[in-house]
């Protein structure tokens, strides 16, 4: 797996990926019908740095790095993680989150924090939970799945400076 900052021409793969993802409406409070260009501007210009992933020279996911606040909060950051369907359980998520921590001890962020994740996507909750991230809060029914409905929400924080 190769992991490297994204340049905007790589947007037309990621495109695809943030597409499915969004559309399905089961684990980015992003609307269903979001725009391309909309999408890129989301993943690629607000935040900080925006990386992919390959493997075998195709690109099979992508993460962003943000700073979750400013100001007394901005030692913490904020990241969101897609993989392509048909590269699921393949590691690709493990080391893009792997990836994010060196990334964002590297830029001075001492905290992550994931602020919405469904409490349904119970593949990505356990693999957070492997990674040290704990969950510090629980939303009530604050992410309504378009199958299951209202679910809760999660926030997982977990602290990177040693």
């Amino acid at each position: 797996m190769r992991i490297r900052e994204a340049k905007r021409s790589d947007f037309t793969d990621i495109w695809p990926i943030f597409q499915e993802i969004a559309s399905a409406g089961e684990t980015y409070a992003y609307p269903q019908n979001t725009s391309k260009e909309e999408a890129e501007k989301m993943w690629m210009d607000l935040p900080r740095k925006t990386f992919v992933a390959e493997k075998d020279g195709e690109l099979v996911g992508t993460y962003y790095i943000k700073t979750n606040h400013s100001g007394p909060g901005s030692h913490v950051c904020n990241c969101g993680y897609m993989v392509a369907s048909k590269a699921r359980g393949q590691g690709a998520a493990t080391a893009m989150c792997e990836h994010s921590q060196k990334t964002a001890i590297e830029l001075g962020y001492k905290a992550m924090q994931f602020n919405f994740v469904a409490a349904s996507n119970e593949g990505a909750i356990r693999l957070w939970n492997r990674l040290g991230f704990d969950t510090v809060g629980r939303l009530p029914k604050a992410f309504n799945h378009p199958r299951l409905g209202y679910v809760d929400a999660l926030v997982m924080y977990k602290w990177l400076e040693t």
